[in-house]
């Protein structure tokens, strides 16, 4: 039996902390939760979070520790109108895919693809 209740951190690779910050805030519109250097000499880091305003969850913005590349990563979020995100987003400046979903009980969604490769699903909550 697991004592985990919630998805409340994902996690993408970034090459650039500062560069994905500006484009999670600046182009998306998300707010900075946490900000903060840690550890010493070559362990220092630094933990990079960001959110949608009102999420419980986060997403850390992490450079890859191990020398891999950054990207590849993909998390899905919810709005209560695509079509007026999908409208904003384009009119931001950020490349917004095509529409997709939206028959049966499939969600209508689309994708925005950060400057590292990682993937926003962007969906239409089915929530009442």
């Amino acid at each position: 039996m697991t004592t985990i209740n919630s998805i409340a951190t994902a996690m993408f690779t970034v090459a650039d902390q500062d560069a994905a910050l500006e484009y999670y805030t600046a182009k998306l519109g998300w707010e900075v939760r946490s900000d903060v250097g840690f550890g010493e000499g070559e362990q220092a880091g630094r933990w990079v979070e960001v959110a949608p305003p009102g999420s419980a969850a986060v997403l850390a913005l992490n450079v890859a520790w191990d020398g891999t590349d950054p990207g590849g990563g993909a998390i899905g979020v919810e709005t209560p109108d695509v079509d007026a995100e999908h409208d904003a987003l384009a009119e931001a400046g950020v490349n917004v895919g095509e529409f997709m979903g939206g028959e049966g009980e499939v969600p209508r969604m689309f994708s925005v693809t950060d400057p590292d490769g990682n993937t926003i699903w962007v969906v239409q909550s089915q929530r009442a």
